[in-house]
C-alpha cells in the first residue's frame, strides 16, 4: 500500500496556504518553490507562460488585464450573484452564459472561474509534491461558513479536475480551532469552552462563535463583512501617501492604473512592516510621470488612518457574540486568524471588549503563538491525518448531515451545592453526551441528598464601590467618570429535574454522572466514591 501523503489546503480569496504531516507526525506549513508560505491566489498569463503566486502578483503592475485575482468567492456562483468590486486592479470577470469567466488577451481565450480554481489547486498540489518528494494522496480543503452546497460541490469538482482527491471540506473557523487545540495546546481535550474565531482576510472578514464540548465543535453563530479587510488598510495608506505625493510634486499618483498598482504593492509591504516595527520607510521608483517617491510613517499615524477599519472589525466580533445570544464575558477564548491579525492595535482593540478572563490568542501577545495566517491549513492537515486511512464512502457517511446535525442540550444541567450551581453538562453540548463530576460530601456515614437542576444563564452585578468625595475645590473643576459595576456570568438553577438519596461511605466524596441520549432523555447516576450502591434514574425529554 502506498504511503499516505495528505494535505490541508486553505484556499483563500487573497492568499492560499498548504500544510502536510511531517516525519514527526506534526502538521507543518509548506513553502512553495519561491519560498512563500502565503501564496497569493493569483494567476497571470503572458504569451504561453502562466505565472502563479507572487510571480503572478507582480504582473498586476504591467499586465493587469491578463492577471486574475480574488476569484475564490466566485466559485459555484452565477455571474448575476457576484460582486466584482475586488477585481478593480486586475482582470474583470465577464458573463459567459450566466457563469463567471475572464477574457485573457494574452492567450486569446476565455477562462472560466472553475478552470482557474483547477489551475490554482494544481499548482498548490505540485508545490507540495516538490516539497515532500511524494505524490499527494488526498487533501482536506477549508471554506468560509457561508459557502453554499453549490460552491462546495464546484470546488470539489475543480479539485478533481486537478487530480486532487478531496477527503473532506471543512469550515475555516473549525480548522483554525482544531489547529489551536491539536497543535498549540498539545492535542489534549480541553474543558468545555466557548470560542470566537475571527478571520481577518484581505477582502472580507468573518467571525464565528463555536461551542467546544469534549472535543466536539458546534458553530453557534456566524457573521460576515464583505466590505472590510486587510485591503482596506492598504487603501487607507494609498490615500494618505497619494495625497502626500501630489502635495510634494503636483503630480497625481492615483489617476494612472500602473501608479496605483505600484503604490498598493508598497503600502502592503509598509503595513506588514508596521506590524513588527514602530516605523517604516516608503520608497517607490518612478511612481508617476517618472517621479520617485520617498517617505516614512510611524505606527501611531497608521493606527489613526486605519481607525475606521478597526472599528468595523471590532463591530463584527461584537455582532457575532450578540447573534449567539451571549455577552462578551460568556466567551472563554478568542482566536485571531489571517495576516491582518499581526496588527498590534487590532489585537488590543479586541482584547478591550472582553474581560481579562477571556484569552485572546494573537501573535502580538505570545511569541510562541501559531502564525494566524497558517491556522486554517494546519487545522485542515490535522483533520486530513485523522481521516486519511478511512475509505471515502466511510468519510462521506460520517460527514453526512444526518450524522453531523446532532441535537444539542439547550440548558446546562448541574447539581445545586449550597447556593452554588455546579455544572455537569454545559448548554450547547451535542448529544449523546456523558459527563461525571466529583463533589464534596460528609466525612461521616449517613444519607446523602443530591438534587439535579436545569440551569439558566444570568448576570451577577456587583456595584462598584462609591468614589471617595473630594472636597478640594481646585480639583473639582471636572467630573470623573463613575466606576462601572462589575458584571460576571453565573448559572442559576431554574428547574429541578431529579433528586436522590443514598447512603454515604463517609469518605468525603460523591460522584454524579449525567448521560443524555439523542432523544434528549437524561439518565442520572449517583454514588458515594468507594461505595457499591449506585442510584440511577431516567428523566424524560424536558
Amino acid at each position: 500500500m502506498a504511503e499516505s501523503n495528505v494535505l490541508g489546503i486553505a484556499f483563500g480569496n487573497s492568499n492560499s496556504s498548504i500544510a502536510y504531516i511531517n516525519n514527526e507526525g506534526k502538521a507543518d506549513c509548506i513553502a512553495n518553490e519561491d519560498g512563500d508560505r502565503q501564496i497569493p491566489s493569483i494567476l497571470a498569463y503572458s504569451g504561453d507562460d502562466e505565472y502563479h503566486g507572487f510571480q503572478a502578483k507582480a504582473q498586476l503592475v504591467r499586465n493587469r488585464q491578463n492577471t486574475v485575482a480574488n476569484f475564490r468567492d466566485f466559485i459555484g456562483k452565477s455571474f448575476a450573484d457576484i460582486d466584482p468590486t475586488h477585481s478593480a486592479v486586475s482582470a474583470h470577470p465577464v458573463d459567459t452564459n450566466g457563469t463567471v469567466s475572464y477574457d485573457i488577451p494574452a492567450t486569446g481565450k476565455t477562462v472560466s472561474v472553475s478552470e482557474l480554481a483547477t489551475r490554482h489547486l494544481l499548482r498548490l498540489k505540485q508545490s507540495a509534491e516538490d516539497y515532500t518528494g511524494r505524490p499527494v494522496t488526498g487533501a482536506v480543503l477549508t471554506v468560509p461558513t457561508d459557502f453554499t452546497h453549490a460552491q462546495r460541490d464546484a470546488l470539489i469538482a475543480a479539485a478533481k479536475a486537478a487530480e486532487l482527491n478531496v477527503l473532506q471540506v471543512i469550515n475555516e473557523p473549525v480548522a483554525a480551532l482544531l489547529a489551536t487545540d491539536a497543535i498549540q495546546d498539545g492535542g489534549k481535550v480541553s474543558d468545555d469552552k466557548t470560542v470566537v474565531v475571527v478571520d481577518l482576510g484581505g477582502t472580507r472578514c468573518d467571525a464565528s462563535v463555536i461551542a467546544s464540548r469534549g472535543g466536539m465543535y458546534t458553530v453557534l453563530a456566524t457573521a460576515h463583512d464583505y466590505d472590510v479587510g486587510g485591503n482596506q488598510l492598504d487603501d487607507a495608506l494609498v490615500d494618505f501617501f497619494g495625497k502626500e505625493f501630489e502635495k510634494k510634486t503636483k503630480v497625481s499618483a492615483t489617476k494612472d492604473e500602473r501608479s496605483i498598482a505600484k503604490l498598493v504593492n508598497q503600502c502592503e509591504v509598509t503595513k506588514k512592516t508596521l506590524s513588527a516595527s514602530t516605523s517604516a520607510t516608503v520608497s517607490v521608483e518612478s511612481l508617476a510621470e517618472g517621479v520617485d517617491f520617498h517617505s516614512n510613517i510611524n505606527r501611531m499615524r497608521y493606527e489613526l488612518l486605519g481607525r475606521k477599519v478597526f472599528d468595523k472589525m471590532v463591530a463584527l466580533v461584537q455582532d457575532v457574540v450578540k447573534k449567539a445570544h451571549m455577552e462578551p464575558f460568556n466567551i472563554d477564548e478568542v482566536i485571531m486568524v489571517g495576516g491582518t491579525s499581526h496588527t498590534p492595535k487590532l489585537a488590543s482593540r479586541l482584547s478591550a471588549i472582553f474581560p481579562e478572563t477571556t484569552r485572546v490568542r494573537n501573535p502580538t501577545a505570545s511569541a510562541t503563538s501559531l502564525n494566524p495566517a497558517e491556522l486554517n491549513c494546519l487545522g485542515a492537515a490535522v483533520q486530513a491525518s485523522l481521516i486519511a486511512d478511512f475509505e471515502q464512502t466511510d468519510i462521506e457517511e460520517a460527514t453526512h448531515a444526518v450524522v453531523t446535525s446532532a441535537p444539542h442540550i439547550a440548558k446546562p444541567i448541574g447539581v445545586l451545592v449550597g447556593d452554588e450551581f455546579v455544572k455537569v453538562i454545559d448548554s450547547e453540548t451535542a448529544v449523546p453526551a456523558r459527563r461525571t463530576i466529583t463533589l464534596a460530601a460528609p466525612t461521616t456515614p449517613g444519607p446523602v441528598y443530591v438534587a439535579i437542576y436545569e440551569g439558566e444563564r444570568d448576570v451577577k452585578v456587583t456595584p462598584a464601590p462609591p468614589r471617595e468625595s473630594n472636597n478640594d475645590e481646585e480639583d473639582s473643576d471636572y467630573e470623573e467618570e463613575e466606576p462601572e459595576d462589575f458584571r460576571e456570568p453565573i448559572i442559576k438553577p431554574s428547574k429541578k429535574i431529579a433528586e436522590c438519596v443514598f447512603e454515604g461511605e463517609g469518605k468525603g466524596k460523591v460522584e454524579v454522572t449525567v448521560q443524555v441520549d439523542k432523544e434528549l432523555q437524561a439518565t442520572i447516576m449517583a454514588r458515594a466514591v468507594g461505595g457499591k450502591e449506585v442510584v440511577r434514574g431516567v428523566v424524560g425529554k424536558q
